[in-house]
């Protein structure tokens, strides 16, 4: 029993430092290609030696962190070429996850597709009218929410997986290009809702077009759905 509750605690541990260390990474506290040594993260993060390097083992796999061929870590690299392999990625995954879902989908999944089509353009007035920090996070998990649901109806675990760590490795561009004021939200509602109204018809030709213009429509200028 005391095994267990030591195993929990700890596990609660990474994910606290997991989560503080992504978020900083998402917004450029920590940079591209920065070395992360595990005294300096306890430092600022807190955490034992073992806790911080099994949250970097945890951000390794999810593609943010990466080990180096000296046994450390580095925050992996934020170049074009890394954003036009993570949106290829993530939108091979998508494509699939959204025709399968079309085709194996029930009136429910519609109602959730919906509710967070609705929780995002929420969260995007909300942005629109107040940017700081804690939005922008709401903003992008809102984000996130959306893209999940949209290939959740594929009923494919290992599928929503991948899609969701391919998001989260676009993440740093995206919330780059807001600090930026790169974004055009107006563009985006208009993809969104063209997006949810292909879906709700059960178009999957039109629906998987939408998808495409959405997730990669201008991600390397600046005013794309991503």
């Amino acid at each position: 029993m005391f095994g267990r509750r030591a195993r929990s605690e700890e596990d609660t541990v990474v994910a606290v430092l997991a989560a503080a260390l992504r978020r900083d990474i998402s917004f450029g506290v920590l940079r591209p290609d920065q070395k992360l040594k595990i005294e300096a993260l306890r430092q600022s993060y807190g955490g034992s030696n073992h806790s911080m390097r099994e949250t970097l083992r945890m951000l390794s796999a999810e593609g943010l962190v990466e080990a180096t061929a000296q046994r450390g870590f580095r925050v992996t690299s934020a170049t074009e070429d890394d954003l036009r392999d993570i949106l290829f990625m993530r939108l091979e995954v998508e494509r699939l996850g959204l025709r399968l879902g079309l085709a194996r989908s029930d009136v429910q999944w519609e109602g959730r597709v919906l509710a967070a089509h609705h929780a995002l353009r929420r969260t995007e007035e909300a942005l629109l009218n107040e940017a700081n920090d804690a939005l922008a996070l709401d903003w992008d998990m809102a984000c996130r929410s959306f893209a999940a649901v949209l290939v959740e109806a594929a009923h494919s675990p290992r599928l929503s997986d991948m899609q969701l760590k391919f998001y989260d490795q676009s993440r740093r561009f995206r919330l780059a290009l807001l600090r930026e004021g790169r974004l055009d939200f107006a563009t985006r509602a208009e993809q969104q809702q063209a997006l949810v109204e292909a879906v709700l018809a059960r178009d999957t030709e039109a629906a998987v077009a939408a998808l495409e213009t959405y997730v990669t429509g201008d991600m390397m200028t600046g005013t794309r759905g991503v």
